[in-house]
């Protein structure tokens, strides 16, 4: 049996849930971004559905879990649970943020602090699971300490009806925190814009235009793999935050900027922390060719990845027919640096070299 405590972390007092919490629990669970990822709340929900969660909460309290009111300044601005242990000692938390105390590390701060009071109180190992579309709750994952540890795939489903694939964390006693600052940042307002090109995190409404784009004869051509669906390169849009905010890349839309419409897709890729080194990659759709927008995206991608990041390598490679690609690396400050033979294999088959190219971060 976990103890009713109060615990204090930075400017956050964590205390169990009081009726005088009851209208802003409300509110909080009537947001429509609380309501989205917890579709089991009822919608809308109201006081009368605040006092059925009190009686929830004292019956988590009573089966060896906790249920924690998070306070600042002494108003509520969120919850976070913890669900009774199992018989091996592992215990589940979960959390939400009230919507005007979002974008303060309320969450990561009271997910830490919960989780090392968990393990003060004899819980072995603490698990956590975020939609793959939930950034907002990945980010949390990751600033209090939990390890990534695997997706179960459709495990969730979403109010809209929509299955959802779930990230699954965890923390064992004695793990280290490690450093919260992420190894690939998100741009600073959200895109990054040369008053021609905007660069913004390819997101599910792109999903018809990216699957036109690879559909493309001339872009079919040197994409490698089998051909993609519609369904394949919607899921593959819903994934993007997901691979951003984990480390492992970074997928962008390239919009024209007067416009707002869609031009293509660059990303950055093949992480290797290790070797502080990226691939970068990149398609056009064909009404934005030949007008100077992959190079400015190109360029404006890798400037930015060595001035807000540890990469000091960035790497392309390129079939040695593509003589475009090759003009755009080139122009976007790349060295060739050799040809790997026989690398690609074409939609018939047969193998073609591929020319790799490297960019280093300034001296």
């Amino acid at each position: 049996m976990l103890p009713r405590d109060v615990i204090s972390t930075g400017p956050l007092i964590l205390r169990p849930p009081a009726e005088a919490d009851t209208e802003a629990i409300a509110k909080t669970c009537d947001d429509p971004v609380t309501a989205w990822f917890m579709p089991r709340l009822p919608s809308p929900f109201g006081p009368e559905h605040a006092r059925g969660y009190f009686d929830r909460a004292a019956e988590k309290w009573e089966g060896g879990g906790a249920e924690f009111a998070i306070t600042e300044n002494g108003q509520y601005v969120g919850s976070v649970g913890v669900r009774p242990p199992d018989h091996w000692g592992v215990a589940e938390i979960g959390y939400m943020v009230a919507p005007w105390a979002r974008g303060k590390n309320v969450a990561a701060t009271a997910a830490r602090a919960v989780t090392d009071w968990a393990f003060d109180h004899g819980m072995r190992r603490m698990e956590l699971q975020a939609a793959v579309e939930n950034v907002a709750s990945l980010r949390v994952a990751y600033k209090a300490g939990f390890r990534e540890e695997g997706r179960r795939r459709d495990a969730k489903r979403l109010r809209d009806g929509r299955h959802v694939d779930m990230v699954t964390f965890a923390r064992l006693e004695g793990d280290g925190v490690p450093a919260a600052e992420p190894y690939l940042p998100f741009f600073e307002g959200g895109e990054l814009c040369d008053g021609v090109v905007r660069l913004v995190p390819l997101a599910v409404e792109d999903a018809a235009d990216y699957h036109r784009m690879l559909a493309d004869p001339s872009v079919a051509r040197y994409h490698m793999g089998p051909p993609s669906t519609p369904e394949d390169d919607e899921r593959r849009c819903r994934y993007t935050g997901y691979w951003w905010v984990s480390g492992q890349r970074i997928e962008l839309a390239i919009r024209d900027a007067a416009t707002g419409a869609f031009a293509g897709h660059v990303q950055l890729a093949q992480v290797v922390p290790s070797l502080g080194q990226a691939m970068v990659g990149y398609s056009l759709v064909p009404e934005y060719r030949g007008k100077g927008f992959m190079t400015r995206a190109v360029g404006m991608l890798v400037d930015w990845a060595f001035a807000n990041t540890p990469l000091h390598r960035i790497v392309a490679g390129t079939e040695a027919g593509n003589t475009a690609s090759h003009r755009v690396l080139e122009r976007s400050g790349f060295s060739r640096e050799g040809v790997h033979r026989g690398l690609f294999v074409t939609a018939d088959g047969t193998r073609v070299d591929d020319v790799a190219w490297s960019r280093l971060r300034p001296s």
